[in-house]
């Protein structure tokens, strides 16, 4: 399963610049540079399918990516929808219960890949 996220992702990573299923102008200007941000979105309470998504995900990124996440090339964020901030990104992102997003962002135009689909595939498969 782990090949499987990675070639995911790294298809993801790769494709997303030509992908705008989802371009908007970032309201925050830190994200000037050119970054991946993996969202995984999730409520207080979680199945063992959404544990794993998030744990292979965030496992995946940190021993594959480890350098860009060092440098912040790559940033992984695990946001709660049940607290006022998670609620407020969730809203942004029209999420209602377990999400993965794998964004692009270049010059603080972000390119949206929603991933839930695929992720819950291989997390019900393995």
């Amino acid at each position: 399963m782990k090949n499987y996220v990675l070639i995911i992702l790294a298809l993801i990573t790769f494709s997303s610049c030509g992908n705008s299923s989802g371009n908007i102008t970032h309201e925050d200007n830190s994200k000037t540079g050119n970054i991946v941000e993996v969202l995984y979105f999730h409520g207080k309470q979680r199945c063992i399918t959404c544990n794993a998504i998030e744990s292979l995900t965030k496992e995946l990124i940190e021993h594959e990516y480890e350098q860009q996440l060092k440098d912040g090339k790559i940033q992984f964020k695990s946001i709660d929808i049940s607290t006022k901030e998670g609620e407020k990104i969730a809203d942004k992102y029209e999420v209602t219960w377990s999400s993965l997003f794998i964004n692009k962002w270049t010059d603080g135009q972000e390119s949206r890949n929603n991933l839930t689909d695929t992720g819950f595939t291989y997390a019900k498969g393995s």
